[in-house]
């Protein structure tokens, strides 16, 4: 039976007291009142009023001390609202205090009005780690509960796109359109990384494009970008690469029949082509440089300077005066006719039989570090952006400790790799990757002067082998004179049998080991006779 209220009882109490006053009254009113005909009653008017009064009276006292009593009880055990009962906000403020200052033991004190104050500490058992190497992360929700999660990471597969993210530097909100907009993404053939990303809204002439290999996205990153997904009900976080590893900046474009086939604007195109980015990095350095930075770039400068009209015309009339020398001429000439590199014939090691600052010049090393710059930074490299040979020995960059023989070997593959792509860009046979590849201007003009005819646009057959000749001696370089011919014979668009006759010009021997043909440089250099016309 639930008690009654304070207002209640208190009611019942002076009904009692109300019923035991006219009970008094008609007692005294009995003894003392007079016998008169209006105001006496008759004896069983009296009577029947007397018993309903007695009956209400000990139906009161039968119930009012049960209830009395279990209002008492109730009182006793229950605490003040006001002063003794904490809020659910506090009760969680203070068990967050305790974790703060005592980690591993967690102590929640209850208190009672009652004289005895009851304490209970609940303490938590210590987490026992795992003997094998699972990777778990703890997530504090705001309950104050502990999420434990396992961490997996996706590998990028081949045949699956990644996601792909993208913002809107623009303000548009895609979520705020009735109908959700058109994606589509765009993937090169030959260079899978350049991905381009297209949002069309429904109703809109302006596209949203971003590319992964123009605007923000050209510009240097040394960080990986990842997408994390969180199932709670599993328990697992899922780490996955996004796709080229770069974020989309999709930025609005007037749309047309697909803007996916178009290139970037033009106006793109200029700032990146390679003379504005050299003229912005000569005023850098003019301005911020060091000065040995400032002292390599004016050097850089005159070699690049073309020569005035009125200097070459001095030039040929001090050329006319001079006496020739026909023996140092035809001398000089020996390597020209036999279409191979400058060399030394009484050198006693093979890397002085072909100098090799003879082959790359001074100031042309410092415009040979992408290689090495890829290497540093751990990038991937893909199959078809260089030669087979040149893909295939990158890895020995990583193997080397001597940062000076590192830098020069990332350079040989380098010019090997311009050396190659040059045949190709003047080659009929060329492979279609070498139309967009960027020779460095100090290069292409060394080239041009050496390889190219002014007549034609492909190279002839003499200045063809004059190039292969200096692209096998750099082979010889970066394998330690002892050269595989089934890379490099690919990359010339070669065969083995043909190519073996330009390493024998070049003073070769040829030994198997194996199972592989290997082209060894033995000094000092015996180079084969050369057959002479017989004059008709």
């Amino acid at each position: 039976m639930e008690p009654d209220s304070d207002s209640q009882i208190e009611t019942k109490k002076k009904k009692r007291k109300k019923l035991h006053e006219k009970i008094r009254v008609l007692d005294e009113h009995q003894d003392t009142e007079p016998d008169s005909e209006t105001h006496i009653e008759t004896e069983k008017k009296k009577k029947k009023k007397r018993k309903k009064l007695h009956a209400e009276v000990q139906v009161l006292q039968d119930e009012l001390p049960d209830r009395i009593r279990v209002l008492d009880e109730h009182q006793d055990t229950e605490p003040d609202i006001e002063t003794h009962i904490e809020t659910e906000k506090e009760k969680k403020k203070k068990k967050k205090k305790e974790k703060r200052k005592k980690p591993d033991t967690e102590v929640q004190v209850l208190r009672d009005e009652q004289p005895d104050t009851e304490v209970q500490v609940l303490q938590d058992e210590q987490l026992d780690t795992k003997p094998d190497n699972e990777t778990q992360i703890e997530t504090e929700e705001e309950e104050g509960e502990e999420l434990h999660a396992k961490i997996q990471v996706v590998q990028e597969h081949p045949d699956k796109t990644a996601p792909l993210v993208g913002y809107f530097p623009s303000g548009f909100d895609p979520d705020n359109r009735h109908e959700p907009p058109r994606v589509r993404a765009f993937r090169n053939r030959n260079q899978p990384k350049r991905v381009q990303l297209v949002v069309s809204p429904n109703g809109s002439k302006v596209d949203f494009v971003g590319t992964s290999y123009s605007g923000a996205a050209a510009t240097g990153q040394v960080c990986t970008y990842a997408l994390g997904v969180l199932d709670k009900e599993t328990q697992t976080l899922k780490i996955v690469p996004i796709a080229s590893n770069k974020i989309f900046r999709l930025e609005p474009r007037v749309g047309g029949s697909d803007s996916s086939d178009k290139e970037p604007s033009s106006l793109l195109q200029e700032e990146h082509t390679a003379e504005t980015m050299e003229n912005r990095i000569r005023e850098l350095t003019q301005l911020y440089g060091t000065k040995k930075s400032i002292t390599r770039a004016k050097k850089s400068d005159a070699l690049k300077q073309k020569v005035d009209a009125s200097s070459e015309q001095n030039l040929d009339r001090k050329m006319k005066k001079v006496v020739i020398n026909k023996e140092a001429l035809e001398s000089a000439a020996a390597p020209t006719a036999r279409n191979i590199p400058p060399y030394d014939s009484s050198a006693t090691t093979p890397q002085q039989a072909y100098p090799l600052d003879k082959i790359i010049l001074n100031g042309e090393w410092d415009y040979l570090v992408d290689i090495l710059e890829l290497s540093q930074v751990g990038a991937e490299v893909a199959p078809n952006s260089y030669p087979s040979f040149v893909y295939n020995r990158i890895h020995k960059l990583g193997e080397i400790q001597d940062e000076v023989e590192k830098q020069q070997l990332a350079c040989i593959f380098s010019y090997i790799n311009h050396l190659v792509k040059f045949k190709d860009q003047h080659s009929l046979d060329g492979s279609s990757s070498a139309k967009n590849h960027k020779i460095p201007r100090i290069l292409r003009q060394k080239f041009s002067t050496m390889f190219a005819d002014s007549a034609s646009k492909w190279l002839s057959a003499e200045k063809n082998a004059l190039l292969i000749s200096y692209v096998l001696v750099l082979t010889l370089f970066a394998d330690g004179f002892r050269t595989d011919l089934s890379d490099i014979a690919r990359d010339l668009k070669m065969s083995q049998v043909k190519l073996r006759t330009h390493f024998e010009h070049l003073g070769c021997k040829f030994k198997h080991e194996n199972k592989l043909l290997l082209a060894t440089l033995p000094v000092p250099l015996q180079f084969p006779q050369l057959r002479q016309r017989r004059r008709r």
